[in-house]
């Protein structure tokens, strides 16, 4: 497999981050691939708040969360998937799949032997990370939903359609300038430190396969785990949930995450952002402050 790896000095000086980086290249059917992840707080912290980012986001997303959920005593983990951030980057387009990205995933979980998880979630944080919590039942007490959807086969809208034409345009698509339109308060070296992860566009396979994968047509890879995901949700989770919504997203907004609501079992009317866009977590220090507080976790 030919692979590329972002050279340490893309990650310098980047503002408001000052975690620091961990790496491990050993989980089972990974060998080799070396994936990173924030691990803020201690090991042996009661709770431990799991984040996933999305497309084409990396643990930078999640840095005005991480100090929120660590103040509360937490452990914080925010890996980043393969092809993305300070992780390995498979170069060919075709090694990245629904399965290959939830199945590191699962074993990063089990290699930390991460306990009493908050699950975190947003974009194909949530299409992944909400397939994980009905195979590792023992090890997630609660949930964190930000604009995320299972998809099962069926389309999610004109929305969507357009904005998977937009990357399929674009192969080397300037990740900085999306997450400037998306989240206009950012400043410019914010949103560089979106495209820092990627040299060039050789760096982008994962970036250019997330939005293709999603399952929005019959018989595309993880509909039948979705399916169980979705069964999962409404029937049989028994943890807490807290969702909160960015209003100004025009894919994955609030109608979808309303309907997303109906398909999690209890889960309370959400937190809407009016000003916040499909980048909840840009707006994330009251969100995180909100969702401590509906959990017991900060007065």
């Amino acid at each position: 497999m030919d692979v590329l790896r972002t050279p340490d000095e893309r990650f310098d000086n980047l503002p408001g981050y000052s975690f620091d980086p961990n790496y491990i290249d050993d989980l089972d059917g990974y060998e080799g691939l070396r994936v990173h992840y924030v691990d803020e707080g201690p090991d042996d912290a009661p709770r431990t708040f799991l984040c996933l980012p999305g497309e084409p986001t990396w643990a930078y997303l999640y840095r005005r969360m991480i100090p929120v959920f660590a103040e509360s005593g937490a452990r914080v983990v925010v890996p980043d998937w393969l092809g993305f951030g300070r992780s390995d980057k498979p170069v060919d387009d075709a090694v990245y799949g629904f399965h290959f990205h939830r199945g590191m995933m699962m074993a990063l979980i089990e290699k930390l032997d991460l306990k009493d998880i908050t699950l975190v979630v947003q974009d194909w944080g949530g299409i992944l990370g909400l397939t994980l919590p009905m195979d590792l039942r023992h090890r997630f007490s609660r949930l964190i939903v930000m604009n995320t959807a299972i998809p099962v086969g069926e389309s999610l809208g004109e929305g969507f359609e357009g904005w998977k034409d937009y990357v399929a345009s674009r192969p080397d698509m300037d990740c900085a300038a999306l997450m400037k339109r998306a989240c206009p308060h950012l400043s410019a070296s914010e949103a560089q430190a979106y495209e820092a992860p990627f040299p060039d566009r050789r760096y982008k396979a994962g970036v250019r396969r997330f939005p293709q994968m999603v399952m929005v047509g019959p018989g595309m890879d993880g509909i039948e785990t979705a399916k169980r995901a979705r069964h999962f949700w409404q029937t049989e989770w028994d943890g807490e949930s807290f969702m909160a919504i960015g209003a100004k997203d025009p894919v994955l907004g609030v109608p979808v995450m309303r309907r997303l609501r109906e398909t999690i079992k209890n889960c309370p009317e959400p937190m809407v952002l009016k000003e916040a866009g499909h980048f909840v977590q840009e707006w994330g220090d009251p969100v995180a402050r909100a969702a401590l507080r509906y959990f017991g976790d900060m007065s």
